[in-house]
């Protein structure tokens, strides 16, 4: 439970400005059809962090589990930096309209995801809780709770959004998640 409840308050925050949102604030103003964009942000979000997990699960059978700590520890550092940089959008990422509304989402999103901060914490979520199942899970619900006000409220809500904030506590988990794993947290899972 702790894997889920952590995976979704993580991207949940994370995903806040990131260039996802913004990607469900173009289609949301572009197509004005809630329910096959956000169909689409589900479909890709599972696909794209399926793949996240699963690499994760994979990465902990490769490495020991002292070297795995200090990856994770350092990545989740890495994440709490990064999630201070703001996202910058290409429109390019939202110029697929000749899919449809359902499969413009689905293919801008998942491409949009590739690489991106909450793929990578996706990952290493699933190698630190080796809880494949509850990591992509509740990585999908952060992304379904930051992306579907955005795509049913669109600019209403992000006028009003304290985006700075957000990304300093989004931070701030990922910067005490990578101290208590570099501390030796987690190692009745093996690391």
């Amino acid at each position: 439970m702790e894997a889920f409840l952590v995976s979704s308050g993580i991207v949940a925050l994370a995903e806040i400005g990131d260039k996802t949102q913004l990607l469900a604030f173009i289609l949301a103003a572009k197509f004005r059809k809630p329910v096959p964009i956000i169909v689409g942000i589900l479909v890709a979000t599972i696909a794209n962090h399926a793949f996240a997990g699963a690499l994760g699960a994979w990465i902990t059978s490769l490495v020991a589990p002292e070297t795995l700590r200090w990856i994770l520890g350092l990545s989740f550092i890495g994440m709490a930096v990064w999630t201070l940089i703001p996202d910058k959008f290409d429109e390019d990422e939202a110029q697929l309209a000749k899919y449809g509304v359902f499969g413009t989402t689905l293919i801008a999103f998942f491409l949009a995801e590739m690489g991106d901060k909450t793929q990578v914490a996706t990952v290493a979520l699933a190698a630190q809780y080796q809880a494949f199942f509850s990591v992509v899970a509740g990585t999908t619900l952060g992304m379904m709770i930051a992306n579907v006000p955005a795509v049913l409220l669109g600019d209403r809500i992000a006028q009003r959004m304290p985006v700075r904030l957000v990304h300093a506590i989004a931070a701030g988990i990922f910067a005490i998640l990578g101290i208590a794993t570099l501390l030796g947290a987690g190692k009745d899972l093996g690391f």
